[in-house]
């Protein structure tokens, strides 16, 4: 036997030997820990319609949205990723997210009280007020962390956690670093003994971040580190809670400000109180000057660092949804919300047999009182305006009124019947011209019926109507789904704009929809037109064009 022969048998001894140890030490993992994840997929095919706006299709026709997460546990070890395909991404989404590539991925131990992080997570300090990263896949939002966690138990009832980074921008990331730290106390645990058992249990909380940007500009002078600060305490006994933060930025001159040097603030307070059969919420928060950005020159959704939250109601129903919902303004609002949920009881005379469900909501939003401070254009002293972030506007800038009855009529039989009276200020939420575009004044009714013929046969109908004199007038939505349990489901919807004054825009947008779900996997396949609007979660929102084609949805977990 020559060499060259025997280095080739070595070669394919070693191989075949070193691939039977490798197959075995991923098999003795696989077998000691598990594999998770999920899958998703929208895909649309597009055709012209011209009659709502959607005059012309992309050039490959039909456009996909798809992700899968896979995860790997085991004992105090995580790691995993998420591929992301965007083949092209659907109208709507930000063009930036085109191709294939991992969008997350990560390894996580903990030691000894000790929890290590690196590559991407998502982190929230507090209430969100001044940091806050996570993924809204509606919206096409992701500004997940791309560095280095640490979680400290430092003893019981005392735990600190430390951030640096830089924040995703689409497949890349964004120019600015994050460095940040947030300590939490709960008191009661701290200290122990009795006060371990008391009732009344307290937790303080203090956060700090800073993120690096160098200045790069000829006209200002830029603050190349920008710090913001947050206190916070959460006080619960019993059946009642009192949650409260206030936050502190310093100087933050961005596009989003027009470049002046004001400090900003918020805060956000929440008193809650629920038993058997009612519950009681009550929120307040108020936002100066508070947009806070990884890169003082993003637009739009881009590298956000902190999230004020909408305090409006967060409804699912078309016509409440998509035509009027509300985005926070950072730069400048003061809110409040009030619910109250309440049970009437079993076999009352409100009741009937079954109960009856109550639910009233109030939020209102305002402007920020001001008072501008004149300068130079290019002074880098300017403060735009000077405000006290406790007094209220005269500006409003939505109101709505929210009252929900849910009632069971039999044991076939059930219905949820909404009513809203809302307010809202075009001129500020979507930027129009308030001259053309006058505060819309409006009223939403919505019944919803699911009657339930047998076991398997159930039959769900919506009714739903808005009335303004106000943008497009008035509108109606029909809703008809039928649903062979545990795998099938039918739907159609039709969206009218019956009440609209120009005659040509009097649309039909309507919408067929089928389902097969099986377990953890779901498909759905439906046909029609989507109105242009704006979508909204939790106040953060993106414009959403006219379409009309084939829409094909998957999604599956394991």
């Amino acid at each position: 036997m020559n060499l060259k022969r025997l280095s080739t048998l070595i070669t394919i001894f070693v191989f075949v030997f070193s691939n039977n140890l490798l197959a075995q030490s991923v098999d003795a993992i696989l077998n000691r820990g598990e594999v998770h994840g999920n899958f998703s997929l929208d895909m649309q095919h597009y055709k012209v319609d011209s009659l709502i706006g959607a005059n012309t299709t992309p050039d490959e026709d039909v456009l996909m949205n798809a992700f899968a997460n896979f995860i790997y546990t085991n004992g105090d070890f995580s790691a995993g990723f998420r591929y992301e395909s965007y083949l092209n991404a659907l109208q709507g989404f930000p063009t930036k997210y085109k191709g294939n590539g991992i969008g997350y991925r990560f390894a996580s131990y903990t030691n000894d009280d000790m929890t290590v992080t690196v590559g991407n997570y998502y982190e929230q300090f507090g209430n969100g007020l001044i940091f806050r990263t996570y993924e809204a896949r509606g919206l096409g939002y992701d500004n997940v962390m791309d560095g280095i966690r640490i979680n400290y138990k430092l003893r019981e009832g005392l735990y600190v956690k430390g951030i640096i980074g830089k924040q995703r921008l689409y497949f890349e990331q964004g120019e600015g670093i994050l460095r940040g730290i947030d300590g939490e106390l709960m008191v009661n645990d701290f200290i122990g003994g009795k006060l371990k058992e008391s009732k009344t249990k307290l937790t303080l909380g203090g956060s700090f971040i800073s993120k690096y940007q160098a200045d790069q500009s000829s006209q200002y002078n830029l603050p190349e580190n920008v710090g913001a600060y947050s206190g916070r305490f959460l006080l619960r006994r019993g059946k009642i809670s009192f949650n409260g933060e206030y936050a502190y930025k310093i100087n933050d001159p961005s596009a989003d400000n027009n470049f002046i040097y004001k400090d900003g603030q918020a805060f956000y307070a929440e008193t809650t109180y629920s038993t058997k059969g009612f519950g009681l919420s009550l929120s307040a928060k108020g936002n100066d000057n508070m947009s806070y950005r990884s890169d003082r020159n993003a637009g739009l959704q881009d590298l956000q660092i902190n999230y004020i939250p909408a305090l409006t109601r967060q409804h699912t129903y078309n016509l409440l949804a998509t035509l009027y919902p509300y985005a926070t303004q950072p730069n400048g609002e003061m809110a409040f919300q009030g619910e109250l949920v309440y049970k009437l009881k079993k076999k009352s005379f409100l009741g009937g047999k079954y109960g009856t469900g109550i639910l009233i909501n109030y939020s209102t939003i305002y402007n920020i009182d001001s008072t501008a401070v004149p300068s130079a254009e290019n002074d880098s002293t300017r403060m735009g305006y000077t405000t006290n972030l406790f007094s209220i506007g005269d500006e409003r800038y939505y109101d709505e009124i929210n009252v929900e009855i849910t009632k069971k009529f039999s044991k076939k039989f059930k219905g949820i019947f909404t009513y809203s009276n809302m307010m809202f200020n075009q001129a500020v939420i979507q930027g129009k011209n308030p001259k053309k575009y006058p505060n819309v004044y409006a009223n939403i009714g919505v019944i919803d019926l699911t009657y339930k013929i047998n076991k398997k046969h159930a039959i769900r109908a919506e009714i739903q109507g808005l009335i303004t004199e106000q943008d497009q007038q008035d509108w109606a939505t029909v809703v008809l789904e039928y649903s062979y349990s545990p795998h099938w489901f039918i739907a159609i919807m039709d969206q009218y704009n019956y009440g609209n004054e120009i005659e040509e825009d009097k649309i039909h947008y309507y919408f067929a929809s089928a389902g097969y779900v099986k377990g953890a996997n779901r498909i759905q396949l439906g046909y029609g037109r989507q109105r242009a609007g704006i979508f909204c979660i939790g106040g953060v929102c993106r414009t959403v064009p006219a379409a009309n084609g084939l829409t094909l949805s998957i999604t599956s977990s394991f």
